[in-house]
């Protein structure tokens, strides 16, 4: 496996660190939505890239190395030399339609010798849990999914997704990796602590929170908010929710709020809130988080021998809003645990998707730091 970083910015166009003179199968870019919109980025790579699945997204935000850049594309070609790729894109059609949205996406790329998914999907018009759900009932919980939801700073109006096209709204693409030669390897971690009393979520639809014991869920987090309310549904980020089965005292998640319906009293969370689970609020600590990112790193490298590939980090823009210019130390950390030579490109989205827990299912996460690592195994 070989791999070429690029970037681009403004003023010096892409930048490459050379190696592959454009035989890559596989390019990862990530951008500010105003760079990717105009779809110029995007025929730029495929002319450099001519024989390559091309799939990128707009963030908060992009990881490269040891940096984090909001001027620059960063993007990294991926040449395998025993794997085989696939690339599937389906509409984001809203939370409802986000199960047959994976579904469609997980027929797309079941196949003999699927070794893994990684996934990139619009971040506004999506119910991500049930779009992971429906990738995994088609393709088997036993394939690993890795990504994101696309992100938008702290804006909230439109997420672009680009799957072999110019990056668009209301999309989900998603690439299968084929063969025995090719190595994934995960690791999640957050760092946030819990505050303030349990409560339960007494009414909700999908990814749509109405009430919290039985009051207006958007009052409940008004009220924590106080004159940063006015700031909804951005500010809303410093304040997640950790949420458990009742049932299954190990099961619980972090959701992290997409919008809020000031009418109704409602707030749109990234993945299912659902009813009868308990919930508490969440806040920061900077070291737990710089900590968690590195614990992230740690998980993904301890079941690969030589540190080679590529590694795909992926964080909460919760994260780096309440981390400001302090954010730099959880890229820091996990860069410590995953060396130097292995090349590090990520985002911050509005939504992590990673296998999680002794099962190693894989979920729809908020507000934590995910590391996915790709390599390949010699012939």
């Amino acid at each position: 496996m070989h791999t070429e970083q690029l970037s681009w910015t403004e003023a010096s166009g892409w930048v490459s660190s050379g190696g592959m003179a454009g035989a890559a199968d596989l390019v990862l870019y990530f951008g500010k939505r105003t760079a990717l919109a105009n779809g110029a980025r995007y025929n730029e790579l495929r002319a450099r890239f001519p024989n390559a699945h091309l799939l990128g997204c707009s963030t908060g935000g992009q990881i490269r190395n040891r940096d984090i850049i909001d001027d620059e594309i960063a993007a990294v070609a991926l040449k395998f030399n025993g794997t085989t790729l696939k690339l599937a894109c389906a509409p984001a059609d809203g939370g409802a339609r986000s199960r047959s949205c994976g579904e469609g996406i997980g027929r797309a790329l079941a196949g003999n010798g699927l070794a893994g998914i990684f996934i990139l999907s619009d971040g506004l018009n999506i119910n991500g849990s049930e779009l992971v759900a429906g990738i995994a009932a088609s393709v088997g919980a036993q394939v690993p999914l890795s990504g994101g939801l696309a992100g938008d700073d702290a804006n909230f109006e439109s997420t672009l997704v680009g799957g072999d096209c110019a990056p668009r709204k209301n999309l989900v693409a998603a690439v299968g990796f084929y063969g025995n030669a090719v190595r994934f390897s995960h690791g999640s971690a957050g760092g946030w602590d819990e505050f303030g009393p349990h409560r339960r979520i007494t009414r909700s639809e999908g990814n749509i929170l109405f009430e919290l014991d039985g009051k207006p869920a958007l009052d409940i987090y008004k009220k924590y908010l106080a004159e940063e309310a006015a700031g909804l549904p951005g500010t809303a980020l410093l304040f997640p929710l950790r949420i458990r089965d009742p049932r299954y005292a190990d099961y619980q998640m972090v959701r992290t709020v997409l919008a809020v319906d000031h009418a109704k009293g409602s707030m749109t969370f990234a993945g299912d809130m659902p009813q009868g689970w308990a919930a508490q609020f969440m806040h920061g600590n900077f070291t737990r988080l710089a900590a968690g990112a590195a614990d992230a790193a740690r998980q993904a490298v301890a079941t690969i021998g030589e540190r080679d590939g590529v590694a795909i980090m992926v964080s909460c823009i919760g994260r780096r809003l309440l981390m400001g210019r302090r954010t730099i130390d959880e890229v820091n950390a996990a860069s410590s645990v995953l060396g130097a030579d292995m090349p590090r490109l990520g985002f911050y989205s509005y939504g992590e998707i990673t296998p999680t827990g002794a099962a190693g299912a894989s979920q729809l996460q908020n507000q934590t730091m995910t590391v996915t690592t790709i390599s390949e195994i010699a012939a």
